[in-house]
């Protein structure tokens, strides 16, 4: 599946389906009202997808008094959790363990949702392993309407629901300027919320399940959206199919939603959720900087990782692969450089994507590389592709990758190129030479100042050089030495031999 093309998939459409997998839809509650959970259960029982293949998990977030099931012909299971701030995101993990089957589909309890509604989700976990569907809530007042009215209304909920004042869904425009979703966008994710969607229980426990650590309102639907996403989860829109029972109040939860974004900052390494503003370490960081370090000098290792956390690109953090047979003095040398550094860790493994699986993207570097900016100029040439290789004059390369893409490939046991399109370019559009040259140089360097030959020693300190503002340093540098050289000595008193 290239990018996240889901029309490419071969999935028989609603009315041609034939289910065969049980569902269960979860549906967390608290201090919902009778008739409203009353009318979301009544639409349920419209559903064309056999009554005999899914179950409705209520969860109880601690309401007082408690939740109660209203009287419906459905298979309902009820679950109570006790209340610890705003408990959704573990009321969805807590609905998760109590359901009987694989496919979940997590519904708020106050949905109204169309005949075809849980086929229209289904179909695609028939068929598809790490999908995500996403449903797209518009908001109609319904306090007039009983759930006697809705189960005996023959036609769709659309009908029923013509004519109200109604809102429609806030992602709508997200969806047309992704294509609807088809289109090469990092921020896919952005469409999910908590009140519409489904996932295959395997993935949803594969990618962490819901994040129990937010306690405000708001931005636990999206952060796991984002770990959906960057673990390679395909995006499929279900439209058209749900409305909440109430008029869009956009501004009554703002100021929770607005703390809970700044927490999501941390999880979710994208730009629409992070400021640009460097000095600042957060716990999922943006690139994962991998420098193999097995057959390089410790003086090579350091240079190649202060270049990359010298970096515009200031998201990041460096893995120094360094295996556990490399002697124990470079090792501690390195460790001694980098060990207070947070962003830098020397590790023996070099399974990055297993240490960070949710970040967008993973670079490896060999040591011996010498180049500034290696970052910035590699998500520069990344553009919209999923890949990119440098190619290097010793045949080694410096490559980057979306997380996504590099997920997928594990998954399936095939290349990242099946996913999206891979680049390879020169060494020489990011700056990159082999560091034997450099080293070369400073060896050079090191003989001219013994052997006191200036014009070697001048032209080691020019090539070594990179950049106007290394330029700069080096003119610098030679005013000095030359003042220094050309000075006369100082003349030596009776007073200083005294």
């Amino acid at each position: 599946m290239r990018y996240n093309d889901w029309r490419s998939v071969d999935v028989p459409t609603t009315r041609a389906f034939r289910p065969r997998l049980p569902v269960s839809v979860i549906m967390p509650c608290y201090q919902t009202p009778a008739h409203t959970l009353a009318r979301t259960l009544a639409a349920l029982e419209r559903q064309t997808y056999p009554r005999g293949l899914f179950e409705v998990v209520l969860v109880d977030d601690g309401s007082q008094p408690p939740l109660v099931a209203p009287e419906t012909s459905l298979d309902v299971k009820l679950v109570a959790q006790e209340r610890r701030g705003v408990g959704i995101a573990r009321a969805r993990n807590t609905g998760a363990r109590a359901a009987a089957h694989e496919v979940l589909l997590f519904l708020d309890s106050d949905m109204l949702v169309e005949a075809d509604w849980l086929a229209a989700h289904a179909r695609w976990h028939h068929v598809v392993a790490d999908g995500l569907t996403a449903g797209f809530r518009a908001h109609v007042a319904a306090d007039d309407l009983t759930a006697q009215t809705i189960r005996e209304h023959t036609g769709t909920l659309r009908m029923l629901l013509a004519g109200r004042p109604m809102d429609p869904p806030r992602m709508a425009g997200h969806l047309i300027r992704t294509g609807h979703l088809t289109a090469r966008a990092d921020d896919v994710f952005r469409v999910v919320e908590g009140a519409d969607f489904g996932m295959a229980k395997a993935f949803y426990w594969a990618v962490g399940g819901s994040d129990e650590s937010f306690t405000r309102w708001g931005m636990e639907d999206i952060e796991l959206a984002w770990r959906a996403f960057a673990r390679g989860g395909l995006f499929i829109p279900v439209t058209g199919r749900s409305w909440h029972q109430s008029r869009d109040v956009r501004g009554a939860k703002e100021g929770s939603n607005r703390k809970a974004r700044g927490k999501a900052a941390h999880h979710i390494p994208h730009p629409q959720f992070r400021s640009p503003t460097p000095g600042r370490f957060h716990s999922v960081p943006q690139h994962v900087v991998t420098v193999d370090a097995a057959d390089c000098p410790a003086e090579q290792v350091i240079s190649a990782t202060a270049n990359v956390l010298a970096d515009r690109c200031h998201d990041l953090v460096v893995r120094i692969a360094l295996p556990d047979e490399v002697e124990a003095e470079r090792r501690a040398w390195v460790e001694d450089v980098f060990g207070p550094d947070p962003r830098v860790r020397v590790t023996s493994l070099r399974d990055a994507l297993a240490e960070h699986p949710t970040a967008p993207y993973h670079i490896a570097l060999p040591a011996n590389v010498s180049a500034k900016q290696v970052v910035s100029r590699l998500r520069a040439a990344l553009g919209g592709c999923v890949g990119v290789a440098a190619v290097l004059a010793d045949g080694g390369e410096v490559r980057i990758a979306r997380g996504w893409a590099l997920h997928r490939a594990r998954r399936t046991g095939t290349a990242v190129s099946d996913f999206g399109d891979v680049r390879r370019i020169p060494a020489a559009a990011l700056g990159a030479r082999v560091a034997e040259g450099r080293r070369a140089h400073r060896l050079a360097l090191q003989h001219a100042a013994a052997t006191s030959t200036k014009a070697r020693f001048l032209r080691a300190r020019w090539r070594d050089a990179h950049g106007w503002r290394e330029a700069w340093w080096w003119l610098r540098w030679v005013l000095w030495w030359c003042a220094r050289r050309l000075s006369p000595p100082a003349r030596v008193t009776d007073d200083t031999r005294r």
